[in-house]
């Protein structure tokens, strides 16, 4: 199983457009619709005009996941380690009677603040307003309004240590005074703190100091108001939401000499976004484009980098989702800075994309909810049953063989005695049946004729060697080669015999056709199930050996590259396409002794419905995937209990 998927926790449309009055006046800045079964992404530009020029009116998508079930994933193992794994955002298109644009970019990024879900349905005529309660919307991020706050401690300093020392404080607007200590003044200023009634009391420094910044705030040169407990200081930005987050930090000669100590910068602010339109990074590793040539594209886009800092227990950055938006130079050309537009735009573009949606989280469709993919290739190719000697005919690669070794303990893989960091070695020898005999046959390894190699470890409780091995290894009569796993100085395990078969040249250009089934196939899954199929391959118009008629033991042929597809019965809706063009190869088949096999997470499926595999295997004669004609259809239960 290489695939795991995360729906949507939240999602929202938040818009700056005109409501059905086409008022200029009266935007949507203040509805939801956080609720609603679609989002929707667009630029309208030069709908109405004004003194200031044309219009500008401009919808995006919010859409967030919750991010503890996947770092759950990975610390039980179910979810590979970092740079193992890749994680796609997928939002699937919603057919609609509007227009569609076409040929357009939107841009995924990281939302740099957090903001609520809310309760609105109404995206025609944004009637679902916030009224600053719960729910983001176009100003808000959410209805908990607070402001920035920091604290600094006042120091016990005498005149000498802290006079003509300078602290400098701004607000969330870019404002900022740069406070003088004064040693000859008793009462504080607009722009200085008196230190004269101060020298060596600290509870008096921080009344001057509150009182400096409260005066500074009255001549209205900084919105940033104080108070003081003691010798400690509480500043507030007097404006509330993030903004005052991003306020220059507290500085200054007052800090740098040690006068004050800094406790905390500015943070804590929320309630209303630093900028209309919501909180977004576009710096390096934080956002990613996606075009859209005929416009009614899904979205699959790789956020692997966003998602992995979002991750782990000291994450880079906090996770507050992703927005969806047309591209800066696709959205509306606007200026200047208003409260209805954002920041100015004098680069966007002077025509309208309207209008793009995608499901939301609150569709009826199971297979349209937003999502992230996690997807990777566990696939094990074990070819314990496919052993190849050395030859000149095939490249070096090909020449390499790789079997495993699975540590079950009570049914479960472990590592050996618990421990990550042990691994066994491995030793070969010939035989003319299923018992080593002779001594350690010399094979190579990592490029390097050995009798014995160290194995690597896969992943918990999963073991693997790659050699290669020359027919002069083998003396005659003696056409087998077992493998003796050993830890510790200790034989812990020997495999199941292999007889090498040897590279050869073909008289023609081959066109295999096989014969496929899933041996045990079963008509009905559980939705909360991981299922294992086993498919059987030969090929078509084979005839069984002498040993396969005495023995009544089919012959299955161990494919090395081929790829799964899942679809569902009643519509013929795919749903696990086949992953051979992208990376990670997420839906490959494994092989071991036993032919190919794959695991899939029945909870990906919707229950009450039918489904069907398809198969494709590589035909290296035509360089390509070939689907094979075989369906295999099962049908997932609902697990009620």
């Amino acid at each position: 199983m290489a695939i795991l998927k995360y729906t949507a926790s939240a999602d929202n449309t938040i818009t700056n457009a005109f409501d059905d009055s086409l008022v200029s006046t009266n935007r949507a800045t203040g509805s939801n619709s956080g609720k609603a079964d679609v989002m929707e992404i667009f630029g309208i530009y030069g709908q109405a005009s004004s003194s200031s020029g044309l219009s500008s009116e401009i919808s995006r998508a919010l859409v967030k996941f919750d991010v503890t079930q996947i770092n759950t994933d990975r610390t039980a193992g179910t979810l590979p380690a970092q740079g193992s794994v890749n994680f796609f955002l997928k939002l699937y298109n919603t057919p609609h009677a509007s227009t569609t644009p076409e040929d357009y970019k939107l841009t995924i990024a990281r939302v740099t603040n957090d903001w609520e879900e809310g309760y609105g349905l109404d995206l025609d005529n944004y009637t679902d307003k916030t009224y600053d309660g719960v729910g983001s919307n176009w100003v808000n991020g959410n209805g908990t309004f607070v402001s920035a706050s920091a604290t600094i401690t006042a120091l016990s300093k005498t005149a000498g240590q802290a006079n003509t020392r300078v602290l400098t404080i701004a607000d969330s607007s870019g404002n900022s005074v740069g406070f003088q200590i004064d040693n000859s003044l008793s009462t504080s200023t607009a722009t200085k703190i008196a230190f004269a009634n101060a020298n060596s009391n600290p509870t008096q420094f921080a009344t001057n100091i509150i009182t400096a910044v409260n005066l500074a705030e009255a001549a209205s040169t900084l919105s940033v108001t104080g108070s003081a407990s003691g010798a400690t200081v509480t500043l507030e930005q007097t404006a509330k939401g993030y903004a005052g987050n991003s306020a220059a930090d507290i500085s200054g000669t007052a800090v740098s000499d040690s006068v004050v100590t800094i406790v905390s910068q500015f943070s804590s602010g929320s309630g209303e976004w630093a900028t209309a339109g919501g909180d977004f990074s576009t710096a390096t590793n934080n956002f990613v484009d996606a075009s859209f040539p005929k416009g009614t594209e899904n979205l699959e886009i790789d956020v692997t980098t966003i998602v992995e800092n979002w991750l782990g227990d000291t994450p880079t950055n906090e996770n507050y989702g992703f927005m969806v938006k047309l591209s800066s130079s696709l959205e509306p050309y606007y200026s200047p800075t208003t409260s209805a537009t954002g920041s100015q735009n004098t680069s966007g573009a002077k025509r309208s994309f309207f209008t793009k949606k995608f499901f939301s989280r609150g569709t009826e469709y199971f297979f349209k909810r937003p999502c992230l993919e996690a997807r990777w290739d566990d696939s094990v190719k074990d070819d314990r049953g496919n052993i190849y000697l050395s030859s000149s005919l095939a490249p070096a690669s090909d020449n390499l063989n790789t079997i495993f070794l699975y540590n079950y303990i009570r049914g479960e893989l472990a590592d050996i005695a618990g421990d990550n960091s042990i691994v066994p070695n491995v030793k070969f020898y010939y035989a003319s049946g299923s018992v080593p005999e002779g001594t350690p046959r010399t094979f190579i390894h990592s490029n390097t004729a050995k009798t014995a190699a160290t194995a690597t470890r896969v992943s918990t409780g999963l073991y693997s060697i790659s050699f290669a091995i020359n027919k002069d290894q083998f003396p005659e009569g003696y056409s087998n080669l077992v493998d003796v796993w050993n830890y510790s100085n200790a034989e812990v395990h020997t495999g199941s015999a292999m007889t090498p078969k040897s590279f050869s040249f073909s008289n023609t250009n081959p066109n295999v056709q096989y014969v496929l089934s899933l041996s045990n196939l079963r008509e009905y899954y559980n939705n909360v199930e991981t299922a294992r199929f086993r498919v059987f391959i030969r090929e078509k118009g084979w005839s069984p050996t002498i040993y396969t008629r005495v023995s009544n033991k089919l012959e299955t042929l161990t494919v090395p590259s081929a790829s799964y597809e899942i679809y569902r019965v009643i519509d013929d809706a795919i749903v696990i396409p086949y992953g051979t063009g992208s990376s990670p190869s997420h839906t490959m088949l494994s092989h071991d002794v036993s032919g190919n096999y794959f695991d899939l997470d029945m909870s990906m499926l919707e229950g009450g419905y039918s489904y069907g595999i398809r198969i494709s295997i590589y035909e290296s004669s035509i360089g390509s995937y070939r689907e094979q004609p075989y369906t295999f259809k099962f049908k997932v239960n609902k697990y009620e209990y």
